[in-house]
């Protein structure tokens, strides 16, 4: 590519391509304090030193600009959509379309390649990435994160068509190839543009990318190869899940008309709240209420856990209100590693509202001695 046509924002700075942030700021710096137009410089040229000084020295637009110079010095091809390549020479920026710069050129570029040169990722892709995906959520309650589950879920979706088995030929007839695009599946539209001529392959809208038609369409999908149908999904559910985490089912969602992949299913979990049991992250919290005098003397108190289950707990004689009692290993499971989190008991002394004279008359006696 001619370089006189494509502006080099090194060359105008005097930089090499693998110069520092430090080294372009510094040759910036110099250049303009040469060339500002208060001290009787290039006016223009000091716009072109800042517009290039403005692209290299910001990381994300630097990263751009550089796959932009090569993508021109290989000569540029969609990996989506598989455009020809094209010659760069004879093109100029200069000025290209009012002005604008690098940003200005990025952007219509983008336009007409359908293509992010700041991911390398066409925009057709990422739609059609996504096109197919499910998205549905589903609530299991807070016991059930101790084990995993297997949940069932019905939803209504796209799947293959059973009558052409998703091939949208009618039973007994065959495929016959596309006359629109000759069993490419893609054809090419010529575009006169300021850059030159190109040549950008696209779907084709007959065969839809498969090269080939059905003699005489599917009855029941009439051609597309899926319908529209009600199914039952089995969820498999690990342990340890929580609020908000999402599950993915590769390609269980809608099954892709004309031969195309299916789509993803993404599952997302709600973990419904326990009216005894606190989640904070893998630990289970519970309120434990004890009599005044098992917290002076200490003792045992029966609990249930989160699955019901009756289990005996050892109070520590002199335990106070608010004090919490951790018991390893008896909470959540850890999602990503082994071993659970903690089962954390707050104690709260019970002080009784009402009394009978003798327990009055015991409590007496105590204070008495100081209790």
């Amino acid at each position: 590519m001619d370089n006189q046509n494509f502006k080099n924002y090194y060359k105008i700075l005097g930089v090499e391509e693998s110069a520092s942030q430090e080294e372009i700021k510094k040759a910036y710096h110099r250049l303009a304090h040469q060339h500002h137009p208060d001290k009787g410089g290039d006016e223009e040229k000091f716009k072109e030193m800042n517009e290039a000084y403005q692209t290299l020295s910001d990381k994300e637009k630097k990263a751009r600009y550089d796959r932009l110079r090569q993508a021109f010095h290989s000569g540029y091809q969609n990996p989506e959509e598989g455009s020809a390549g094209f010659n760069a020479s004879g093109m100029n920026f200069n000025g290209f379309n009012g002005g604008g710069g690098f940003e200005n050129i990025i952007e219509q570029l983008e336009n007409l390649f359908n293509f992010d040169f700041g991911n390398n990722q066409s925009s057709s892709g990422r739609q059609k990435a996504q096109a197919g995906d499910i998205y549905i959520s589903i609530q299991i309650p807070l016991a059930e994160v101790l084990r995993p589950q297997v949940k069932k879920a019905s939803l209504r979706k796209k799947i293959i068509c059973s009558r052409c088995a998703g091939s949208g030929a009618e039973s007994g007839t065959k495929m016959k190839e596309c006359s629109s695009c000759r069993g490419q599946g893609k054809i090419p539209k010529i575009q006169q543009t300021v850059f030159g001529t190109f040549a950008r392959y696209s779907t084709c809208p007959e065969c839809h990318g498969r090269g080939k038609v059905p003699e005489k369409p599917c009855n029941v999908c009439q051609g597309r190869g899926i319908i529209e149908n009600e199914v039952e999904i089995e969820i498999h559910i690990p342990a340890g899940v929580d609020t908000g985490q999402i599950i993915k089912l590769p390609s269980q969602g809608n099954a892709g008309a004309f031969g195309q992949p299916s789509g993803d299913l993404y599952v997302k979990i709600i973990v419904t709240p326990d009216n005894n049991f606190q989640r904070h992250g893998d630990d289970l919290l519970k309120t434990v209420v004890i009599e005044y005098s098992k917290a002076v003397l200490g003792g045992e108190v029966q609990i249930k856990n989160l699955e019901e289950k009756k289990t005996v707990i050892k109070i520590p004689q002199g335990i106070k209100s608010g004090e919490i009692l951790k018991i390893k290993n008896q909470g959540i499971p850890h999602f990503h590693r082994l071993g659970k989190g903690s089962l954390l008991l707050q104690i709260t002394i019970n002080v009784p509202q009402k009394l009978t004279k003798q327990q009055k008359a015991n409590l007496l006696e105590l204070r008495k001695i100081g209790l």
